[in-house]
């Protein structure tokens, strides 16, 4: 049975919608129509370079139109999408590579891999674009579309290959739950690169709506004025660029407030967090419970926010939550146990990486590595990630329970908790703090809040002052950088 392309899409709204403004990067712009047309064209070229169905080909161009035009290409000429961030270095781009091997790479002039078939869009890829023929049948979904990267680049690279069917199941999770849709101008401030970022922009043009491309570095203020020069409507921002807004005078980031959705995901923020953007960025925001390798989770709207602060939501549309023990069997309601979900656009596996599949997918489920309880109303609390979990003397700690005290403190920017490898307990606990402008680090006055609400076990053995924390490309604290930071015990 023939399963439809996402880009197929594309064409249909360049024949019922030829003139509406799909694509906007600075002062540039495509129509629908001329959308379709380059897209086609692109398409068309790489069949022509031998490309053919179910070959990888890598992407590692800036955050520009021509980065959106491959992604639909790729995908239209019946190839598969490997991102790989430009902004990589070359150790990182060459490890990506050998293990996916693509077929080809787009990337930057003067951005060649050594050892890699690569094609670089610059004026010379153009001017052959122009003069390629798209009088031609183009293959259906029937196959891969990308391989979702999880975030970062250390270790091993592990992707799952989605499917067309997988990849546009997650585009309804969008619609239904997060609002996107046709009449919306979604303004991506996040490098195409990312998951989310990417997911977002293409199920936008999916639905026929506007994309307006504003990638980083910037100014809080300077996203605010261009929401209002292209009248955007959605935002996505992970936690680490909305902690930047936080830190900006709200009247400079007024036309924020009249957005009709501001989406945070990548990692969880606290009720203190939650309730200062509503007040002073944008009422209409929301978190959004998500992984690389399945698409979302959970959704906490702001109507639910004031009651279920603590939790990140209930199920996003067509989803199953569960929370079992380690012998993959429920637990009861409100135990913490390993979260697990399954739905139409959970992927099959990891790419050419049985073992890691085994880990992580189970009977249809995907495991995205964390802990949490479910309550009898269906909304799902965070406990933290598994591999983060401190055991001390034998008992489970959670380090984002310490993560959320700690971090209510008035002098505290950012922590995060880590395990101390300890001869006599196995593990103590850990603090990495970085602090807001003006404040010092009062250890005493923080173990002593700590105090007042955990148990004696739960207290951080010490808390260290950091000017940053390490983080990976996808804004994630990378936790065992700050474990190899600490002195033994």
């Amino acid at each position: 049975m023939s399963v439809p392309n996402i880009a197929d899409m594309l064409s249909l709204h360049a024949q019922m919608r030829p003139s509406s403004v799909a694509l906007v990067h600075g002062d540039e712009s495509l129509t629908y129509a001329e959308l379709n047309q380059a897209v086609l064209q692109r398409a068309a070229m790489l069949q022509d370079m031998g490309i053919r169905n179910g070959n990888i080909v890598a992407v590692a161009l800036k955050d520009g139109i021509e980065h959106v035009l491959m992604l639909y290409a790729i995908a239209r000429a019946g190839a598969v999408i490997l991102p790989m961030d430009c902004r990589w270095k070359e150790f990182e781009k060459l490890r990506v590579a050998k293990h996916f091997q693509p077929t080809l790479i787009m990337v930057e002039p003067g951005g060649d891999i050594p050892g890699a078939a690569c094609i670089a869009a610059d004026a010379g890829w153009n001017k052959k674009i122009i003069g390629t023929s798209i009088d031609r049948v183009f293959p259906d979904g029937n196959r891969g579309v990308v391989m979702s990267l999880s975030s970062g680049t250390t270790g091993r690279p592990k992707g799952p290959m989605l499917t067309h069917s997988q990849f546009q199941a997650r585009f309804w999770t969008h619609w239904v739950d997060l609002g996107f849709g046709s009449r919306e101008v979604y303004v991506n401030a996040t490098p195409l690169y990312f998951g989310g970022g990417r997911a977002f922009a293409m199920s936008t043009l999916h639905a026929g709506g506007k994309l307006v491309l504003f990638p980083p570095p910037y100014a809080p203020e300077d996203l605010a004025i261009e929401i209002a020069r292209t009248q955007g409507t959605i935002l996505f921002l992970v936690p680490t660029l909305l902690r930047r807004m936080m830190n900006t005078e709200p009247e400079k980031l007024t036309s924020m407030k009249a957005l009709t959705t501001l989406i945070s995901s990548g990692s969880a923020l606290t009720a203190e967090e939650r309730k200062r953007i509503k007040e002073d960025i944008c009422p209409n925001f929301l978190e959004y419970y998500s992984s690389t390798e399945g698409g979302g989770i959970t959704v906490l709207p702001p109507a639910d926010q004031t009651e279920h602060g603590a939790s990140v939501g209930r199920p996003v549309y067509g989803v199953e939550v569960q929370v079992v023990d380690d012998s993959h069997h429920p637990v009861s309601r409100g135990e913490t146990g390993r979260i697990r979900y399954r739905g139409p656009a959970v992927a099959n596996g990891f790419y050419n990486d049985p073992e890691a599949s085994a880990e992580a997918f189970y009977q249809g489920w995907f495991y995205p590595g964390d802990l949490g309880s479910l309550d009898a109303d269906g909304y799902l609390t965070l406990k933290g990630r598994s591999k983060d979990m401190i055991i001390r003397g034998g008992v489970n700690i959670y380090p984002l329970e310490i993560e959320t005290i700690l971090s209510a403190h008035e002098s505290i920017a950012e922590v995060a908790v880590v395990g101390w490898p300890s001869r006599e307990f196995n593990e103590e606990v850990a603090a990495f703090v970085t602090l807001r402008q003006g404040h010092a680090l009062d250890e005493e006055a923080l173990k002593r809040m700590c105090k007042a609400t955990l148990a004696p076990y739960k207290i951080p053995r010490e808390i260290f002052q950091l000017d940053e924390l390490p983080r990976n490309s996808g804004g994630k604290v990378i936790k065992s950088e700050l474990t190899a930071k600490l002195p033994p015990l």
